[in-house]
């Protein structure tokens, strides 16, 4: 009997308005036309676990690792606008981070399970990077990256596209979580 793991992930990008809404994009020309309001800047992606990223793993399961774990404090979230689509197994930081404040450590207390062990969820990571109103302004992020450090020697455990790209205001927050699945059949 020959088992099958697989690691998979997803992250999704939440815009928020100064009011604590939802902000929304400009609604397309059908939108328009009815009078509805553009969609909510919402986007949820998979991500691509990199080269780099199945080494991390496989060192955090020796009995000691050798590498920084992705923690509250010590993992960052870095974004960008250069998503090209070329080669995302070999990334090992954004094609075109933002010049200002790009990297986000992640928050305290994470990552965490979205459930209980032996619930199910309990294979499921959680890390969450927030950037407070005031901390940035960009338009057309659309890639992100998750990271063991904010230095030259981090290594990149996760790489995704942002689709639709998101545009955050200088009065907005930007709120990402990524979550890592393992799964074995």
């Amino acid at each position: 009997m020959r088992s099958k793991y697989r690691i998979k992930g997803t992250v999704r990008v939440c815009v928020i308005a100064p009011d604590g809404s939802v902000k929304r994009h400009e609604p397309g020309w059908l939108r328009r036309l009815l009078g509805l309001p553009g969609k909510p800047m919402v986007s949820a992606h998979h991500n691509t676990i990199t080269r780099q990223g199945e080494g991390l793993i496989t060192d955090l399961l020796l009995g000691t690792p050798t590498q920084t774990k992705i923690t509250g404090g010590v993992g960052y979230m870095q974004i960008g606008t250069g998503w090209t689509g070329n080669s995302p197994k070999t990334n090992t930081r954004c094609n075109t981070p933002l010049m200002y404040n790009s990297m986000k450590v992640v928050d305290a207390g994470y990552p965490v399970t979205t459930a209980a062990f032996g619930l199910t969820g309990d294979n499921i990571l959680r890390y969450r990077a927030s950037y407070p109103a005031g901390s940035m302004a960009a338009a057309g992020i659309n890639e992100a990256c998750l990271l063991n450090g904010n230095t030259a020697a981090a290594i990149s455990l996760a790489y995704a596209q942002i689709t639709p790209a998101v545009t955050v205001g200088s009065l907005d927050s930007l709120q990402i979580d990524w979550e890592v699945t393992f799964t074995g059949s």
